[in-house]
């Protein structure tokens, strides 16, 4: 691959202080398991005890050799050598790594400095710095006659034979990869990148070197996370160049524009070859397909997101990834295209989507269309019945869908409590919480097909006799056997209950067995039929129930809330009595991230299909939202999503059933952080509240649109006769059928804009093709493809180091940056404060006040702010929102205003609570021992989110491992 020479480092490394000898290398762990590289590009084992020997010696240089002093020098050399190997060797396990001598130098100057040894770490950097004045002179005295006569590097290929480093191909890549973008030095990472090579280092981790060298780099300037991406499309590049030709290829960006077409041909019919891809892909027209790819779309990824395709999604053989990101993107795209009429021209329109980032499919779509099992849905939600076969029954539907699909939701409502008869043996039921053990164990036990793994959310209603055993399923004490650590739970709270806490009123738990219609029952029905069952109670006719006060409950739910996370706040009544689908069935829970909000039965387990637009991308650079170009991206994602209803791999009957007979879809957004900073609008802000409402009521409007254009052209889905929609009620209008019910309980803006009546209009005659249209999921993971924020969510941190199963990745807010450069305040010691503060702006005195309000951070914000957008936006979805609270410091008044302010704004459903965790942010290279052990970078997931303690997590932020969703 890289051939040619290199001229090395000829001079001697002395690295230890004045009076000390010289010495060839400092370093190692065990002999052989760690190597050095010598500035000549030599390698040597590494070797602890001569970073020993060189830090005494820098002491004893400073400080004196007397018998005391040494007694103590010996005692802090040990301490400091240890911390220097941790620091170089901790990340590399038991495989081994190589350091530059360099890095070696620059850990023991760090170690000195944060264990306060500023004198002797003063006089091993002047020393250092008198070396390497040293080293300089002698090459220029020397001439480049001499410098020619130096070793040149060697490559060694994946057959074991060795040719010279092709300097100038490396320098090629390095400029073609900073072509365009400004502030960045190509020459910086091609000296760091030098750094990492020695003569015979493997011909694949020349292309690593270079992106390792240019990723250090993207906290100073969030610019090289292009740069880095770039890197790795040249290791993309010939990865999979080679593999679809059988023979060693590589090429350029500029080479590739013009092979993109031969190549893309070639890896489809391959991939059919190895049954990776379905056989019906190679009967396109691969020519036209291949001359629409748009290469100049693989320079617009930023590190994470290319890394995450590379890893996560891109079809592979015997770990050879050899999908490239145009490829994979028309891959997809002519999956959702299959049954189209014209699918070559819909496959284009769909990719032109897909690889511009205007919008993206769900995760389970990008992994799984266009193969031999095109499972592409999102989200399952089912419903237990009230016996052994149907339990039983449903956790191994769980396990199927758990192999091949998504995230489930579990509504576990109708299992009898505890202490109830069970007829057919004449004993008691030991309630719902047993079986959710073994629902948690499967989940654990079936992964989804080895990819993902198996995520699921258990929902029960308030007044279930169990409930107070429910809520406590995550807690690390007591009875393990009645305890799912893996599971998530939820609360499915009827509007009675909230109203009841809201009077301090009494609350009747139950035994479904004995008060079955309360499951199927909302709004003013439910609470009639629950208070004939409490007088029912009161005069002994019911055997099982438990009167307590309904703060106590509640108070018990928000505390085990704040202490382990869960369960979830989610509405009952909001979610049933403003779905288009009452005369269908009901809703009995909502899924793994609370957004989907569709009917059960023991016929039906209800699916969703996910998308979300990319909302930044909508808005122009004057600072306004693209309506015109917006409709266009509402149009073709609704087609894509409406594609896959019938393109779907289903697993179990009844999901298939439910999925062809309603159609629901779910139209999402994410970006809404990024569009702000466009619109230069702080988070915590009216303005902000504003553009929630604008936007989505625009997408609403476009998305109810464009399933009416569909259900003209295709016809309505089975069910619509009866819905909401048939009878003219949109989702603004729903917002009545709510308040009828709440009365004073309900505080929603009704404002509308645009022109609903002619909608409405449509909608009657002419039908819908979709129950339902929108829901905004968490996009764990299609946000970072994209680069940008998720979801709705406000901005974690300004500078953060994200930890996910591709790694760890620096990740600093680049409207941030730009502003900084502009204002002059954008330098090493910004880096640093940032750093140190966790990536807030609030304590830095030089940032002026308006940068530090649109710069907030998630925990900065008042969360109230977060529940009015979220109201605003609710009243135009008809299903719900995965929205996520933060809360610095958490509080029993604080988190009770909080989430009574969420029922009364009428959001139908709440995700997870987050408090403020332990520093996110690597801090190595921090000069403060205070605080330089906080070394934690961001990871976590659902499985350990505690919301009251340093490891909180949530899937849309933080978990490393879960796109359940997206």
């Amino acid at each position: 691959m890289y051939s040619d020479t290199q001229t090395a480092e000829s001079a001697q490394d002395t690295t230890y202080p004045p009076q000390s000898e010289p010495s060839a290398e400092m370093m190692a762990t065990t002999p052989g398991q760690h190597q050095v590289i010598r500035r000549n590009g030599k390698v040597t084992s590494f070797d602890p005890a001569k970073i020993e020997v060189a830090i005494t010696k820098a002491f004893l240089a400073v400080e004196g050799g007397n018998a005391a002093a040494s007694r103590r020098i010996h005692d802090i050399v040990k301490d400091l050598s240890a911390q220097v190997c941790d620091n170089l060797f901790r990340r590399a396990g038991t495989q081994g790594t190589t350091v530059h001598i360099e890095d070696i130098q620059d850990q023991v100057e760090l170690v000195m400095m944060r264990g306060g040894h500023h004198k002797v770490a003063r006089a091993y950097v002047l020393y250092r710095e008198q070396q390497a004045q040293k080293r300089a002179a002698e090459a220029a005295e020397h001439g480049p006659a001499e410098a020619a006569e130096e070793p040149t590097l060697h490559v060694t290929r994946a057959d074991g034979t060795r040719a010279p480093l092709d300097e100038q191909r490396l320098k090629a890549v390095v400029d073609e990869a900073c072509e365009g973008i400004e502030h960045v030095e190509g020459e910086r990472i091609l000296k760091e990148a030098r750094r990492n090579l020695f003569d015979g280092v493997a011909e694949k981790d020349v292309g690593t070197a270079l992106v390792m060298a240019a990723r250090v780099m993207i906290e100073q300037e969030p610019n090289y996370s292009e740069v880095t991406a770039r890197l790795l499309m040249d290791n993309l590049r010939r990865e999979a160049l080679s593999f679809v030709s059988g023979r060693r290829e590589e090429a350029t960006h500029a080479e590739l524009a013009q092979r993109y077409p031969e190549y893309f041909g070639a890896y489809i019919r391959r991939a059919a070859e190895l049954e990776l891809v379905d056989d019906e892909l190679t009967r396109y027209d691969l020519d036209k397909l291949g001359a629409a790819l748009k290469p100049e779309r693989d320079l617009q990824f930023t590190y994470l997101g290319l890394q995450t395709l590379y890893d996560r999604y891109f079809i592979h053989s015997d770990g050879t990834r050899f999908e490239l990101p145009q490829a994979f993107f028309m891959r997809v795209a002519m999956g959702l295209a299959i049954n189209e009429i014209d699918r070559e021209a819909r496959a284009i329109e769909f990719y032109n989507l897909l690889s511009s980032f205007d919008f993206m499919s769900s995760t389970p779509t990008l992994f799984n269309s266009g193969t031999l099992r095109p499972q592409l849905s999102s989200c399952y939600l089912t419903s237990v019945p009230d016996d052994l076969d149907g339990i039983y029954g449903a956790i191994k539907d769980n396990a199927l869908l758990s192999k091949f699909a998504g995230g489930l939701g579990n509504d576990w409502t109708r299992v009898r409590g505890m202490g109830a008869h069970i007829k057919g043996t004449n004993g008691k039921s030991q309630g719902v919480v047993p079986f959710l053990k073994v629902a948690n164990d499967t989940a654990v036990a079936v992964n989804q097909g080895g990819k993902r793994k198996g995520a699921v959310c258990a929902y029960l209603e308030t007044w279930h006799m169990d409930i107070e055993e429910f809520i406590e399923l995550r807690k690390n004490t007591g009875d393990d056997r009645r305890r799912t650590h893996d599971m998530n739970s939820a609360n499915w709270i009827p509007d009675l209950f909230m109203k009841r806490v809201a009077e301090d009123g009494q609350w009747t738990l139950f035994s479904p067995n004995e008060t079955p219609d309360l499951h199927d029952l909302v709004g003013e029905e439910f609470e009639k039929r629950y208070c004939e069952y409490e007088e029912k109670a009161a005069r002994g006719e019911i055997k099982v129930y438990k009167t307590l006060n309904a703060v106590d409950l509640w108070r018990k739910m928000l505390g085990m809330l704040f202490e382990t996370g869960h369960p979830w706040m989610t509405f009952k009544d909001p979610c049933n009595l403003r779905s288009p689908q009452q005369h269908a069935g009901v809703v009995h829970s909502s899924n793994l991230c609370t957004e989907i909000t569709l009917n059960t039965s023991d016929d039906e387990i209800a699916v969703c299909n996910l998308g979300s637009i990319n909302l930044a991308a909508h808005v122009t650079d004057s600072g306004e939202l693209d309506e015109t170009k917006l409709e266009q991206t509402v149009n073709t994602a609704m087609r894509m999503l409406d594609n896959v209803i019938d393109y779907n791999y289903y697993s179990v009957p009844q999901a298939r059933r439910a999925n062809l007979r309603h159609r629901p879809v779910g139209l999402g957004i994410m970006g809404f952080q990024d569009a702000l900073y466009k619109l230069r609008l702080p988070y915590a802000s009216e303005e902000a509240v504003e553009f929630a409402d604008v936007s989505m009521e625009a997408i609403s409007w476009h998305a109810i649109k464009a399933s009416t254009d569909l259900a003209e052209e295709r016809g309505r889905y089975e069910s619509f006769p009866g819905s909401l929609w048939s009878q003219g009620i949109l989702p603004i209008d729903s917002i009545d059928k709510l308040a009828e019910s709440r009365g004073d309980y309900l505080q929603m803006d009704r404002t509308r804009r645009m022109d609903w009546e002619s909608l409405r209009e449509r909608v009657k005659t002419t039908g819908m093709r979709n129950s339902n249209t929108m829901a905004i999921a968490p996009t764990a993971t299609i946000s970072n493809i994209c680069g940008v924020s998720q979801s709705i969510e406000p901005t974690y941190q300004n500078l953060f180091v994200k930890s996910n199963l591709s790694g760890e990745f620096t990740v600093i807010n680049p409207y941030l940056v730009h502003d900084l450069k502009d204002r002059g305040l954008w330098d090493e010691v910004m880096v640093n404060d940032l750093k140190y503060y966790d990536g807030s702006l609030q304590p830095l005195d030089r940032v002026p006040e308006d940068l530090k309000a649109l710069y907030a951070t998630a925990f900065e914000l008042d969360t109230r702010w977060l529940v009015e957008a979220a109201s605003r936006r609710q009243k135009w979805i008809d299903q719900a929102q995965s929205l996520n609270l933060y809360m610095a410091e958490p509080s029993g008044p604080k988190l009770d205003a909080l989430y009574k302010l969420a029922w009364v704004r009428g959001l139908k459903t709440t995700y997870y609570l987050r408090s403020m965790g332990a520093t996110h942010v690597e801090k190595s290279t921090v000069a403060d021992s205070s605080r330089a052990n906080k070394l934690n970078a961001v990871s976590g997931g659902p499985g350990d989110s505690t919301a009251g303690s340093d490891s909180a997590a949530a899937c849309s932020v933080l978990d490393p491992d879960c796109e359940a969703c997206q």
